[in-house]
């Protein structure tokens, strides 16, 4: 049996959350479910609340297929604690751990400029980050591609 697994952010803002997303992942606005043609379309088809809009959630996917499925969703709380699980971004490449970690640091770097956060650099290794809410991940080495 194959099995598909999305992940799935709570936040505040929606927008703002997708954005970071798919730039720190190359990931695209998965689109609307068939037969409807936009996602603001597929929203209409439920019974929702009038304050309920398409703009309180997104959903990315892997233009390539491979990656997850994410789903980012407004919730009225906000975030107060550590994420108990996170996203891991490996970073691939050949050379020496000083390349390899001058690569990590130039993604870290992609990201903050993306809006991300640097919480701790933890040298010659990873470096912990958050997005714009506060969700932490890690941007580290990965292997290198086949």
């Amino acid at each position: 049996m194959t099995v598909y697994i999305s992940l799935t952010l709570d936040c505040a803002n929606a927008p703002l959350v997708a954005d970071f997303w798919k730039t720190a992942l190359g990931y695209i606005d998965e689109p609307p479910p068939a037969p409807f043609e936009t996602r603001a379309e597929w929203f209409a088809s439920f019974d929702l609340p009038d304050d309920e809009s398409p703009d309180d959630s997104a959903w990315l996917c892997d233009p390539k297929g491979v990656g997850p499925r994410l789903s980012i969703l407004k919730v009225p709380e906000p975030k107060t604690v550590k994420n108990r699980l996170h996203i891991d971004i490996r970073v691939p490449g050949h050379g020496s751990p000083e390349e390899s970690w001058e690569r990590i640091g130039a993604e870290a770097a992609r990201l903050v400029a993306a809006g991300g956060t640097i919480l701790h650099e933890y040298t010659g290794h990873h470096f912990l980050m958050a997005d714009p809410e506060g969700n932490e991940f890690c941007v580290a080495a990965g292997r290198a591609p086949n």
